[in-house]
Formats: C-alpha cells, sequence, structure tokens
C-alpha cells in the first residue's frame, strides 16, 4: 500500500451508535444478566438469560411504553428461563426511548450485536403491540442473521417495508383486542406477503386469556425456525 493510500474504515455495527458513555453488567443469578448501557439519548436495558455464548438467541422486545416481561403474564421472563436450559439465550429489551421506532430498531440490533460478539449467529426477533413492528424492521436490517420474527398484537404502522423481511413470520393477535384489531396483524401479513397468522379466541390485547397456549406455541416454533437454513420464504405464501 503507497504512503498515500487511505486506511479502509471498518464497517460501524449497531453497538458503535449508541454513544455510550459506561455500561454495568451484573450476574442477578446463574442464566440471568442486567445489562445496563448508559448513552447520550438514554438507558438501554438488557436482560439475558442462557450462556452468553449460545449461537441461537431469540431477541425480545416490548410496546410503546416499553417494559421487560412482555405480555401475557410475563411471557417473555417464562420463555427465557424455559430457552436457557435449552441452550438457546434469551435477550429482553428495554428502550432508551419507547414508540421511537428508528431508536428502538437500533436497540434490538444492538442486542443482537452484543449477541453476536459473544458467538450468536442465528436470531429470532419477537415484539408486542408497537415491538411487533420493530421486530419486524429489525428482521429486515439483520436478515442475515434472522431466522424468524414472532409478532403479538402487532400494529401495522411502521410495517410497510415488510415485503422485505423474507423470513419466517408467526404474527399471533386476540380477537377481543380492545387497542388494535386483528386486522392490523392481517395488513402485516399482506404487506410481508407471508406468515403464519393465529388468532386467539378472547385473548385481549395483552394475550393474558391466552397465556398458556403462547408459551407452548412458542416453545415449539422458535426452535424450529432456529433449526432451519436460513432461506428466503417465497413472497404471496400468506397463510390463514
Amino acid at each position: 500500500m503507497s504512503a498515500d493510500a487511505a486506511a479502509p474504515t471498518p464497517t460501524e455495527r449497531p453497538l458503535d451508535h449508541l454513544r455510550v458513555l459506561a455500561k454495568q453488567d451484573v450476574v442477578v443469578m446463574p442464566g440471568l444478566r442486567h445489562i445496563e448501557v448508559y448513552t447520550l439519548e438514554g438507558l438501554l436495558t438488557f436482560l439475558w438469560h442462557g450462556d452468553p455464548g449460545n449461537a441461537h438467541v431469540v431477541v425480545m422486545c416490548g410496546g410503546a411504553m416499553g417494559g421487560l416481561l412482555g405480555p401475557a403474564g410475563g411471557l417473555y421472563h417464562a420463555l427465557g428461563e424455559i430457552f436457557a436450559a435449552e441452550g438457546i439465550g434469551t435477550i429482553r429489551v428495554g428502550y432508551r426511548r419507547p414508540n421511537d421506532l428508528a431508536a428502538c430498531v437500533l436497540d434490538v440490533a444492538a442486542a443482537t450485536d452484543l449477541a453476536h460478539r459473544n458467538g450468536g449467529r442465528r436470531f429470532v426477533l419477537v415484539g408486542h403491540s408497537f415491538g411487533g413492528a420493530v421486530a419486524v424492521n429489525a428482521g429486515i436490517v439483520l436478515r442475515a442473521m434472522t431466522a424468524g420474527v414472532v409478532t403479538l398484537s402487532t400494529q401495522s404502522a411502521g410495517c410497510e417495508t415488510a415485503s422485505a423481511l423474507r423470513r419466517p413470520l408467526l404474527l399471533l393477535h386476540g380477537d377481543r383486542d380492545e387497542l388494535l384489531p386483528v386486522m392490523a396483524s392481517q395488513a402485516v401479513q399482506a404487506l410481508a406477503g407471508t406468515g403464519e397468522l393465529e388468532v386467539l379466541p378472547g385473548a385481549g390485547h395483552l394475550l393474558t386469556e391466552a397465556a398458556e397456549h403462547l408459551r407452548d406455541r412458542l416453545h415449539r416454533w422458535i426452535p424450529d425456525v432456529l433449526g432451519r437454513p436460513l432461506t428466503d420464504v417465497d413472497a404471496g405464501a400468506a397463510g390463514g
């Protein structure tokens, strides 16, 4: 290389965009870490279940008000414990700026980046309500490593580019959702051109009435898609 040649600029990764001021990482109990990342745009929180070196990782995010428990009476915590015992990592994301779609997508991308630096290679993204749009958009940005996306009571706003996802998509929605109608998930399915929509009888926006079914369904679906080859799904294959 000549003296005049510029050195290549390394590609910035999601964590590099956060402008981190400080970080705390505490082992709460065996198999569970609490990580706080202080940034100029707010506090980003991760609860990380399982061995940080796991190659398969589930990243879960909340709705427009944030939160770490997820719907259905703490679904995210329950699945985090189940998957940790089976060699699958789970990171629950507490947003820096809830209800800011671009910022929240970056937060989820930062969680996958952190896991990738520790050995994570294949991801499933899960989001509730507003978080459904976060999960879909993060899945598009991270498509090379995304095995699948799950939306729970999702909104359709922000999912206009869902056709670029081209990964297995599972949409779960209660037929008594008092905030977002089932047609929101139907719209996302149509925009994606693929995906499986399950309507849960009697379930409201928080899906509490379907808690046991959700745990069982996601306990089966997520490991299944993590074990599949990373290949594009055909658009237009939306199922009911």
